[in-house]
């Protein structure tokens, strides 16, 4: 099969290692792609933004047997849709499903409707309105963009003032541009996050795995949100009773859900879960992988994922097993200093990039220019590394990590640690 893979992250990094790998591939296509994704395809500069005309031409050209959507704005922007009409084979939620990560207050309003679990939230379109809501109230809340913020539309705020000041930033400072013009304010969860994958069809689901992200940009979960500074896959406190719940109260109602919507869910649908001392509800949904979560489940898949991914697309998910390789994955993020706020581009990276048997270095924001890698975004490098404990784990994806270099490059060292701290189940 020639099949082109959408985006440019490390989770299309991780995504396109996935697929060259399969027997099925004859010709993999990254589009646009990054530095580092032409060691598994061929890059295709073209844009993703509608209609989509470069990418509709190109797949015809090319003879493209399928199309696999890595991030969430050209899905949200309908890409799934536009493709399918040209009768070309998409995987991807369509444009209505994909409001679940697109508009935080559809999202808000669907868990209400289904009685799925989630913090209380209100939702305002002028900022007078959350100012006074919040004054009122007299306690610090989550604020949320509702339209797409790059994974940083969501600030938790520790004191009243540090809430009214989100809502400024957010609303009349308009630091995520129109993403922000309207708002989901909602109570704090306190408890362990976990990231739970799932693919389905629309009416079969299988589980993919259970991950968990570091979002914040300095060790112990210090300083501003990020799109994520590392993950590790899986986590070792999730215990059987908890998953049932997860499935009964979540899982099931949120695919079930979205039929009843008229917007059957066909693809990677990933729960963001906070862990709540009254059991498991739902921080966020996101229609594709995580990244960089992506970086830690697909390395720890057995099963050849195009065949996960026509099984999905032909309605026959329920008739496939799906295998992992048994032991951990830990990713470390190579992040720009200054990130994620303004950082240069354009310094030299050196050292061992090259993947191995039990490690992989996934580029996220590269070039490759006359034999050399250059950075070119926030987000780097993603460093993961295969262990038979999640203590082997983080120690070779530190090992890979010391052996790479970038001027101002700046990583967490304390990815994978919570999963060594805890003792017990949840």
């Amino acid at each position: 099969m020639n099949i082109a893979i959408l985006g440019s992250g490390g989770r299309e990094s991780a995504l396109a290692w996935a697929v060259s790998k399969s027997p099925r591939c004859k010709n993999l296509y990254i589009l646009p792609g990054n530095g580092g994704t032409t060691k598994y395809g061929r890059n295709v500069p073209i844009e993703l933004k509608p209609p989509f005309k470069d990418l509709i031409e190109f797949v015809k050209l090319a003879n493209i047997d399928l199309v696999i959507v890595g991030p969430e704005e050209p899905l949200v922007y309908g890409v799934v849709d536009i493709l399918e009409k040209e009768k070309i084979k998409v995987f991807g939620p369509s444009f209505k499903a994909s409001r679940l990560e697109g508009s935080k207050a559809y999202l808000k309003d669907f868990l209400h409707r289904y009685s799925i679990p989630t913090a209380k939230f209100a939702i305002f379109n002028h900022p007078e309105d959350a100012f006074n809501f919040v004054e009122k109230a007299g306690r610090p809340f989550v604020v949320k963009t509702d339209g797409l913020a790059a994974g940083k539309g969501a600030i938790v705020c520790k004191t009243v003032e540090e809430t009214l000041l989100a809502i400024k930033r957010v609303m009349v400072n308009k630091e995520f541009g129109s993403a922000g013009d309207k708002i989901v304010i909602e109570d704090i969860l306190s408890g362990i996050e976990v990231s739970v994958f799932v693919v389905t069809d629309g009416k079969n689901y299988k589980w993919l795995a259970v991950a968990q992200d570091h979002k914040r940009v300095f060790d112990n979960d210090e300083g501003p949100n990020t799109g994520g500074m590392g993950a590790f896959a899986p986590v070792p406190f999730l215990n059987e009773q908890t998953r049932h719940i997860i499935e009964e109260n979540i899982i099931k109602p949120t695919i079930k859900g979205m039929e009843r919507d008229g917007a059957p869910y066909k693809g990677i649908l990933y729960f963001g879960l906070m862990l709540t001392s009254s059991g498991p509800a739902v921080i966020e949904y996101n229609i594709r992988f995580g990244d960089p979560e992506a970086e830690a489940v697909l390395p720890l898949l057995k099963t050849d994922f195009v065949e996960i991914v026509l099984a999905t697309l032909s309605g026959k998910l329920n008739e496939l097993k799906i295998d992992f390789y048994p032991g951990y994955c830990n990713c470390v993020v190579l992040v720009s200093g200054g990130y994620p706020g303004n950082y240069k581009k354009g310094y030299e990276i050196s050292g061992d990039i090259e993947d191995r048997k039990d490690s992989i270095v996934f580029h996220a924001g590269t070039i490759y220019d006359e034999g050399k890698f250059y950075t070119a975004g926030g987000r780097v490098l993603c460093v993961s590394a295969l262990g038979s404990t999640l203590e082997e784990a983080i120690k070779k994806s530190y090992e890979r990590v010391a052996k790479i270099q970038f001027k101002d490059m700046h990583y967490r060292r304390d990815i994978g640690q919570k999963g060594l701290n805890f003792k017990g189940g949840i």
